[in-house]
Formats: C-alpha cells, sequence, structure tokens
C-alpha cells in the first residue's frame, strides 16, 4: 500500500491550485474537516461495506461547523468517493504547507501550562519571529505537565524553556 503522504500530495496540490485566490478561507475548512476524518469511530463507519459514500459525505459535512461553499462540498465529496477519507489529515497537513511556502511562514505551536492572554502572545510571537527570522503563524496548545514556562515548535525546531525542561536538564546534570 501506498504511503499516505504519497496518497495526499496530487489532492493536496490540486486543491491548492485551484484555492489560490481564497487559501486562508480553504485552509480554515480543510483543517476542520481533517480533524472530523482523523476520528476513529468515523473511519470505522466509513470503511463499512454497507454505508455508501452518499452517507459518509453527509455525516461528514453535517458536522462541520464552517458553512461549505460548492468548492469545498465537491473536494470532500471526491475524497470519499475515491476512498481518501483516512488521507483527509495529510492532506490538509501538505496543503498547510504550500499555502505557508507561497506566503513565506511557517506553522508555530506554543505549549504553555498556562492559558497565554492576546498581548502575551503577540510579544512571545514577535520574539519567536526575530529569533527565527520568519512570519510565524502561531497557536496556543495547554499543557499543565510543563509545570511553567513554554515549549515552541516551528516544524521541526523545539525551543523548550519550560520548569519541566529545567527539572529534566538538573536531573541530568546530577546523576552525571
Amino acid at each position: 500500500m501506498a504511503e499516505l503522504a504519497t496518497i495526499a500530495r496530487p489532492y493536496a496540490e490540486a486543491l491548492f491550485k485551484a484555492s489560490a485566490q481564497d487559501l486562508s478561507a480553504t485552509a480554515t475548512w480543510v483543517d476542520e474537516m481533517a480533524a472530523i476524518a482523523g476520528n476513529v469511530q468515523l473511519q470505522q463507519f466509513a470503511d463499512s461495506p454497507k454505508v455508501t459514500s452518499a452517507q459518509v459525505f453527509d455525516l461528514v459535512a453535517g458536522v462541520v461547523k464552517t458553512a461549505l461553499n460548492d468548492h469545498a462540498r465537491n473536494f470532500l465529496r471526491t475524497v470519499i468517493e475515491n476512498g481518501r477519507l483516512n488521507a483527509l489529515p495529510e492532506i490538509a497537513t501538505q496543503f498547510r504547507a504550500l499555502k505557508n511556502a507561497k506566503s513565506g511562514s511557517s506553522d508555530a505551536v506554543v505549549y504553555s501550562a498556562f492559558p497565554v492572554d492576546g498581548a502575551a502572545l503577540a510579544e512571545v510571537a514577535a520574539t519567536l519571529e526575530k529569533r527565527f527570522g520568519r512570519k510565524l503563524n502561531v497557536t496556543v496548545e495547554l499543557q499543565p505537565e510543563l509545570i511553567g514556562g513554554i515549549r515552541v515548535v516551528v516544524g521541526d525546531e523545539v525551543l523548550d524553556t519550560s520548569v519541566k525542561a529545567r527539572l529534566e536538564q538538573m536531573k541530568v546534570a546530577l546523576t552525571a
């Protein structure tokens, strides 16, 4: 069986070309569809031989909170009819990579032990943009196990200033 990345690439590239005029809106609904398609129960439902592709389409389209235009509906219908619902999360990832490459930006995830308010997030984003040398699309995820501080992931780069990381460093130094 082919790798999901190989299966997803033509879909992501076609979607990118077809939605060149409104990449942000497309990214919103494709990310939402990918999150829904990643659900194990939905995958089991879609894989059932008793379920038609129309039923799967109706279920996914009904769960999506974003209003789907004709472009989005056609894309979803094509993915489902071709049996590629399981590739939708990878399609979204590759679409986001194409979108970021065009705009010269990257996605950054800031993991924090506590909620980060808007002003603090803007300050952190500005500092991170200087540090990484590019525009960043910053999102925040809570991870209470960090105890304090933040951990930032930009692509394959990680910047960890959390209390948990510092404690781990001290543990290694003390046991060495």
